[in-house]
């Protein structure tokens, strides 16, 4: 593709109008409308995955060219399997109740007035994302489920899938009586794109940025828009000393195993020094598949070093340390976590509300694999991201998460002293 960064600042500037005119027109359309858009979607994914497939396998190429790592090429490759599960989750957001004009609150004031506090969309969300091709889909589903006109900016590995998908999007739009400006996908792997898109405060009412560290960093150093973002997920699993030894066994080995590229994925395990025999229990079953263990306290594949810890590897990678107590494991995630996902894994149910009162992560599991921290394990059918800022949304950011509100007020000929 010809080279257009003489002609981004137009090109999103044309699209922000239309954006805009889009959510203008979202935020009164009938939520069967929505739905009807969400449900043809789906089935246009399906009559197109052969296409999908075919445009994924030249992304596959691309990627493996630029040298990606396998958690990443993990993140961008599609099969029928995942095509589907992206069907399942337009199905799954369509079913959701409708938050547009939701009812938050309502009160009566002395004076006469009625008061409604009612849901309402932000308006038009920019998505600046990385390699996983199926953020088109969701993202692209969220928004209209909410109300919200969207601009999307895939990566440029995912670039072929993304545009793919997209049409699908749009064909679901057409069949439903739409404006296809509703989603729209950035045409460029230009990165002036995304600098253009992170300053156009005119169109755009907030950024969400998937993908790693750099991106993510980036967005939040740059942004003039406001932004739903977590920079990095350094999730925690703590074994207890009350710890049941079958459940912490499979618990670890999934949270760190099932699909290492993703941000919930375990990325430090600590381990009660009453419980180091089940910790180094553990430690030979990660090692026995394949995970590079950099420990203190038990034996890994080599000791720890003091970088390891507050490490997002999103790798066969984790590191582990033997601490004193519960309070040594929360001074542990408070000092190296990132406010992603921690997990504690207990039969003391004290010890688990110490750890939930006293971590402030934006999720917390007590029992379960931090690989649940997804809006689809969630109930949400999708997200849009995670955020872990406390501005508005926080945790798994679903169609609910992308509205705002406002207040209605009726009163009958009433007027102020």
């Amino acid at each position: 593709m010809k080279d257009q960064s003489d002609t981004i600042p137009a090109l999103v500037a044309d699209m922000g109008r239309r954006a805009r005119a889009a959510a203008a027109e979202l935020a009164y359309a009938p939520a069967e409308a929505r739905n009807a858009a969400l449900q043809a979607a789906g089935e246009a994914l399906v009559a197109s995955l052969p296409q999908i497939l075919e445009a994924n396998a030249r992304d596959m190429d691309y990627g493996r060219e630029k040298g990606l790592s396998p958690a990443m090429m993990d993140r961008l490759m599609l099969d029928e399997a995942r095509v589907r599960a992206m069907v399942e989750g337009l199905e799954a957001i369509a079913a959701q109740p409708d938050p547009v004009g939701q009812v938050m609150e309502e009160w009566d004031q002395p004076s006469g007035l009625h008061i409604r506090k009612v849901r309402t969309p932000l308006g038009v969300i920019g998505v600046i994302y990385e390699s996983r091709p199926n953020v088109t889909a969701d993202a692209g589903a969220l928004c209209l489920k909410s109300g919200n006109a969207v601009i999307l900016r895939g990566g440029s590995e995912s670039f072929h899938s993304s545009r793919a998908i997209h049409t699908a999007l749009a064909t679901g739009l057409r069949a439903a009586g739409l404006p296809e400006d509703a989603i729209q996908l950035m045409p460029t792997r230009d990165r002036e794109a995304v600098a253009e898109m992170l300053r156009a405060t005119q169109y755009i009412d907030v950024i969400v940025p998937r993908g790693g560290k750099g991106l993510v960093g980036l967005v939040q150093r740059e942004a003039r828009v406001p932004v739903f973002a977590h920079l990095e997920g350094i999730c925690h699993v703590y074994v207890d000393a009350a710890a049941d030894p079958e459940k912490a066994m499979k618990v670890v080995l999934n949270a760190k195993t099932r699909r290492t590229g993703i941000c919930g994925s375990a990325e430090c395990l600590l381990v009660h020094r009453d419980a180091r025999a089940l910790g180094q229990s553990i430690v030979d079953a990660l090692m026995a598949q394949g995970v590079e263990v950099y420990a203190e306290g038990l034996t890994g594949t080599r000791p720890a070093t003091g970088e390891d810890f507050g490490k997002e590897f999103l790798d066969m990678k984790i590191a582990a340390r033997v601490v004193d107590d519960i309070d040594a494991a929360i001074a542990h995630i408070r000092q190296f976590g990132s406010q992603h996902t921690e997990a504690i894994l207990t039969e003391d149910q004290a010890a688990a509300d110490r750890f939930f009162q006293r971590i402030d992560s934006a999720i917390l599991m007590h029992n379960a694999s931090t690989q649940f921290a997804d809006g689809g394990e969630f109930g949400m059918g999708a997200e849009i991201g995670i955020a872990t800022g406390k501005m508005h949304a926080r945790g798994p950011v679903g169609a609910t998460q992308l509205t705002s509100f406002k207040y209605l007020v009726s009163g009958n000929g009433t007027t102020r002293p």
